[in-house]
C-alpha cells in the first residue's frame, strides 16, 4: 500500500503541473472505488480554480476555491500526468481523468481500494472530514519529537511498532518505515511502547523523520503497484538497513536480520542491535 512518502511524491508532481489551473472536466468512468465517486462530482467543480495539491496523512487533498477533492490511493491506485498531444488511450482500471491546462491527471487502480470523494468547504475545513479529522500529527510537524511521542505512548502495552503503524500517535509510517525506523532507532520492534524512555524516544521520533525524508527523495518505495505520476518507480528499498533482509548481515555489527510476523505483517530486525 502506498504510504506517506508515496503520496508526499505524487503530491508535489500534481502541485507542480496543476497548482493555480483551472480545473476544465472531470470524467469518471468508474463510479465504485472504495467510496462511490459522487455523482454530481463533475459539475460541481467544473471550471474551478486549483489553489493548491496537498497531502494530509495518506490522502492527497486537491485545494479547489470552493471545495477540495480528496484522493486516496488505496492498494494499488496512482495518478499518471499526461501532457495534450502525449495522452495514451484509457486503459481498463483508469477510473478518473482531471482535464487541466492542456494536461490530463489519470487515475489507475486495479484493485479499486481508492478513492475520489468531495468536501464542500474550501482551505483549512477540509481538515475536519471525517476521514482526516482522526489523523495523528505528521512527521514534519515541528511539534513532533521525542516528548510528543514519549508522551503519546505513555500507559501503551502494546508494541510500539504496532503503535506506529496505528497513526494516531504519528501519522503515515507504515510497514517498511516504522521497520527501518526502528531499526535505525536500536528499538526491537516487539518492545513494549510505555517502557520506551525519553531518550529512545528522541532516537526514534529522528530516525523516522530521517527515513521519511530519504524515502520521499528516494521517489519512495515500489513493492508491486505503485510508481510516480511519470510511471518511474520509488528505489527507496534499494537502500533498506533491515526490510526484506533476512538472513543479510546487520550492517552495524554483522549479525543476521531476522524475519518475524507481527499483526499479520512481516518485519525484520537485528536480534544484536534491537534488543527487547
Amino acid at each position: 500500500m502506498p504510504e506517506l512518502p508515496e503520496v508526499e511524491v505524487t503530491a508535489r508532481a500534481l502541485a507542480q503541473r496543476f497548482d493555480g489551473r483551472q480545473l476544465q472536466e472531470v470524467r469518471i468512468h468508474n463510479h465504485q472505488l472504495r467510496w462511490p465517486v459522487p455523482r454530481g462530482l463533475p459539475g460541481k467543480v467544473r471550471g474551478q480554480r486549483i489553489e493548491h495539491i496537498g497531502r494530509r496523512g495518506k490522502y492527497l487533498l486537491w485545494h479547489l476555491h470552493e471545495g477540495a477533492l480528496i484522493s486516496h490511493l488505496g492498494m494499488s491506485g496512482s495518478w499518471r500526468i499526461h501532457e495534450r498531444g502525449q495522452v495514451p488511450p484509457r486503459q481498463l482500471h483508469d477510473h478518473v481523468e482531471i482535464a487541466c491546462d492542456g494536461a490530463l491527471a489519470r487515475f489507475n487502480d486495479p484493485r479499486r481500494f481508492g478513492a475520489l470523494l468531495w468536501h464542500p468547504e474550501a482551505g483549512e475545513a477540509v481538515l475536519g472530514h471525517p476521514l482526516l479529522a482522526g489523523l495523528g500529527i505528521e512527521p514534519f510537524d515541528a511539534r513532533f519529537g521525542g516528548r510528543w511521542l514519549w508522551q503519546a505512548t505513555r500507559g501503551r502495552r502494546i508494541a510500539i511498532k504496532q503503535v506506529l503503524l496505528g497513526g494516531k500517535a504519528v501519522v503515515g509510517v507504515g510497514n517498511i518505515y516504522a521497520t527501518e525506523s526502528l531499526y535505525r532507532a536500536r528499538i526491537h520492534p516487539e518492545t513494549e511502547a510505555g517502557r520506551i524512555g525519553p531518550l529512545r524516544c528522541e532516537r526514534l521520533a529522528e530516525a523516522i523523520r530521517w527515513v521519511l525524508g530519504r524515502a520521499i527523495d528516494a521517489g519512495g518505495s515500489t513493492l508491486r503497484d505503485f510508481s510516480s505520476v511519470e510511471g518511474v518507480a520509488g528505489r527507496y528499498t534499494e537502500f533498506a538497513q533491515a526490510y526484506d533482509r533476512a538472513g543479510l548481515p546487520c550492517a552495524r555489527c554483522g549479525a543476521a536480520i531476522r524475519r518475524a510476523v507481527q499483526g499479520q505483517r512481516a518485519t525484520y530486525f537485528c536480534p544484536r542491535c534491537q534488543r527487547a
